[in-house]
């Protein structure tokens, strides 16, 4: 089920102008504070009427201002998630639960489905007060999935947890994201959560688009870095667990060669995706000999990027994915690059963060900073 929004709209010194359409799967809508992302759910979920625009789920059309077309919020179907859990704090976890089918069209019963999807199994003779941020969360996301949504909103649903309890919910969101067919439009400012969750990318400035696509083009792409910031830039690429070593590292096939990173749980044949930051990624224009970094890919450079205070942000072709490395512009010129150049792209395997770790599919495995 696709997603298409057109989006014109006027605020006290701030205008909106969007123009998007998004596949199957995790849209991610990611910017600065600002830069309209909370504005697009709430004209989607009905919360704001745009000036002008359509806004178009599946083959339903949710607005469209040119005809008069504006469907109230209770018949849209949209299922919403916010930063907080918002639970009753008077009902226990299954009446929390079974209160979103209140408004779900007939079909099938899904609650067994939701509960063993998200984990909920242990929890539902529970109340609010008793859980956990992250089974707040889960118990919220499962609310919104009982009302059998055609699209379910997520507002930043990480941004009020610690670290421990996102890695808590992250794997449950990838099931979702893998074994639903729900189209999932997600607000984050974490640029690890989008790339582990999403599928397309949609990048806002200033209410506009600067770029829109799946997850690893825009994540790889030297224009976009000023949009996630310099210290977060990076590249995705997929792999496909080759081998489990007994020194504790899996060995990783992606199409330039072989990675290895540190245990990562999985069989041998499962898919993942690999975020390689580019402060990461150190630059040889020959084949390096005596180094302790195990990963070494063979590529061309395609684009270097000069920012304004000295650093730059070089994108090199590897096999069928992209790097970015961050390097200095004296070390730029000394290796002498520019678009053609052939060079070699170096990353410590002990980069990756075992919090990072996604799910088969497609999932992904970031590899930060240490």
């Amino acid at each position: 089920m696709t997603i298409s929004i057109q989006i014109s709209h006027r605020f006290s010194g701030f205008a909106l102008d969007v123009d998007f359409d998004s596949p199957q799967g995790v849209t991610a809508l990611f910017g600065r504070s600002g830069s309209g992302k909370t504005t697009v759910v709430n004209a989607v979920a009905g919360l704001l009427r745009p000036d002008q625009g359509r806004i178009i789920v599946g083959d339903e059309v949710l607005v469209d201002t040119a005809r008069g077309v504006h469907i109230a919020v209770h018949k849209r179907r949209v299922g919403m998630v916010f930063q907080d859990g918002r639970l009753f704090p008077h009902l226990t976890v299954q009446q929390n639960l079974t209160y979103g089918q209140w408004f779900a069209p007939k079909g099938p019963d899904d609650f067994d489905h939701v509960v063993a999807l998200l984990g909920l199994k242990t929890l539902l003779a529970r109340r609010p007060g008793t859980l956990s941020g992250g089974e707040a969360q889960r118990v919220a996301i499962g609310r919104a999935l009982l009302s059998r949504p055609r699209l379910l909103l997520m507002d930043e649903p990480l941004s009020a947890l610690d670290e421990a309890r996102k890695a808590e919910v992250l794997p449950y969101l990838e099931r979702l994201r893998d074994e639903s067919k729900i189209p999932i439009l997600l607000v984050s400012h974490s640029v690890a959560e989008v790339a582990r969750l999403a599928t397309t990318v949609v990048a806002l400035e200033a209410g506009r688009v600067v770029a829109c696509g799946p997850a690893a083009t825009v994540l790889g792409d030297p224009e976009t870095v000023p949009v996630f910031g310099v210290r977060e830039a990076g590249a995705v690429l997929d792999g496909v667990i080759a081998a489990q070593h007994s020194d504790g590292l899996t060995e990783i096939a992606v199409s330039a060669g072989r990675l290895f990173v540190p245990r990562v749980a999985g069989d041998v044949g499962a898919r993942l995706r690999l975020r390689i930051a580019a402060q990461d990624v150190i630059l040889s224009r020959q084949a390096p000999v005596g180094l302790s970094a195990l990963n070494i890919l063979a590529g061309t450079v395609t684009t270097v990027r000069r920012g304004a205070s000295g650093g730059v942000i070089v994108q090199i072709v590897v096999g069928g994915d992209v790097l970015l490395a961050r390097i200095t512009a004296r070390s730029a010129d000394a290796l002498g690059l520019e678009p053609g150049v052939a060079v070699h792209a170096i990353a410590k395997s002990v980069a990756v963060a075992q919090g990072d770790v996604g799910r088969m599919g497609v999932g992904a495995v970031s590899l930060p900073s240490p």
